[in-house]
């Protein structure tokens, strides 16, 4: 019996007894998909798409010239039945067994048709990706993760990328102009910095992220077929990248598509434009452990706020332990990029820092009471 747990929707799509259940209702055929997919429920998204794509196909029906298909029996006809006298394309088609090779190449020339439209939208939004890049007047920086640990990368607005192994992400050195933009290929925690007045953009995949300022991951392999958003704190909006979208949605400084919150992701389908949001329940995307650090600390001693910093962002926080060795934090850190974090500690307990290279330096004259955070 054929494997169907393997096949990709386009090989499902030219199946005989499939296409016997979708476009014949065949009865037999019907009860065997329908049984199928009672013992292969994870297989619905499979049947969805080999069936959306029967449906793209047959609409493309006008597209099929009469010659096409007629070159393509006579074709059929010749290299299967050599020893046969030739019959006329007129008169093969009314034999059954012909019948369904034509229905087969119909398909196949739809599929191809199919095919071809699809890969004219991807190079269109490849050109829309570099109609975008050619309006930042700013030279891109790029940064790439080429070790098996995460990279923190700084953006100039304050914001912060935690950017995971085999990703890169291009942006400019300064943001100017209405937007901040930047360009994602593989996995990143964002943090962005709030700046109602310039909406942060995140290109990935055919996919566009739009914030204000908040927590996000996104992850966007080129060869895998799904994009995947998660949100942590505040929310985000999600579109897919073409002209009209990047019109509306560009128009003014709202969120605006489709909008998540927190613990909501959305996965999508780089093949239809699909979008499916739902709550966070995919354990591979909660392994960073910044997602799960809620950064709350009361009488906290400082060592502990700095390590807590150090093992969710990959840093390494240098400081003079035994002179702060009587500070304490409480104070409650949630959306804020890592500098802003940093930022907001210093001021509470009356030091400053620096970065270096990889590291943060904290200076301070140590602690002669409980700091807490002022509100």
């Amino acid at each position: 019996m054929q494997d169907y747990r393997n096949l990709q929707p386009e090989e499902l799509a030219v199946d005989h007894s499939f296409r016997l259940w979708k476009l014949s209702k065949d009865p037999d055929a019907g009860n065997f998909w329908i049984n199928w997919l009672s013992q292969n429920p994870d297989k619905q998204d499979l049947i969805d798409k080999a069936s959306h794509l029967l449906d793209k196909v047959f609409e493309t029906f006008d597209e099929i010239s009469d010659e096409e298909v007629t070159n393509e029996i006579d074709r059929l006809s010749a290299v299967l039945e050599k020893t046969e006298e030739k019959y006329s394309s007129r008169r093969l088609i009314f034999r059954p067994e012909w019948y369904r090779a034509a229905a087969s190449i119909i398909m196949i020339l739809g599929l191809g048709w199919w095919m071809s439209n699809k890969y004219s939208a991807s190079k269109q939004n490849n050109l829309l990706y570099n109609q975008i890049i050619s309006q930042i007047k700013e030279p891109l920086l790029k940064a790439t993760n080429d070790t098996d640990r995460p990279k923190l990368v700084s953006l100039e607005d304050g914001s912060t990328v935690l950017l995971q192994p085999k990703s890169s992400i291009s942006y400019p050195q300064t943001f100017k102009g209405e937007k901040r933009e930047v360009f994602l290929s593989g996995e990143a925690f964002f943090e962005v910095a709030k700046n109602p007045d310039q909406p942060f953009y995140v290109y990935a995949n055919n996919l566009v992220t739009k914030v204000l300022g908040t927590s996000f991951i996104i992850s966007a392999f080129e060869n895998d077929k799904d994009v995947k958003v998660a949100v942590k704190t505040g929310k985000v909006s999600v579109f897919a990248l073409t002209d009209e979208n990047l019109e509306t949605q560009q128009a003014d400084n709202k969120l605006g598509a489709m909008v998540l919150t927190p613990n909501q992701q959305i996965v999508f389908s780089t093949g239809n434009l699909r979008l499916t949001r739902s709550l966070i329940a995919d354990p591979e995307l909660q392994d960073l452990p910044i997602q799960k650090q809620s950064f709350d600390f009361k009488a906290t001693p400082i060592k502990d706020v700095f390590e807590a910093l150090e093992k969710s962002y990959g840093v390494k926080i240098l400081f003079d332990a035994e002179t702060m060795k009587d500070c304490y934090l409480t104070a409650s850190l949630s959306d804020e990029p890592l500098f802003e974090k940093v930022d907001l500690i210093c001021r509470t307990i009356n030091a400053r820092y620096e970065q270096l290279d990889a590291s943060i330096i904290i200076y301070s004259k140590g602690c002669t009471y409980q700091n807490e955070k002022s509100e």
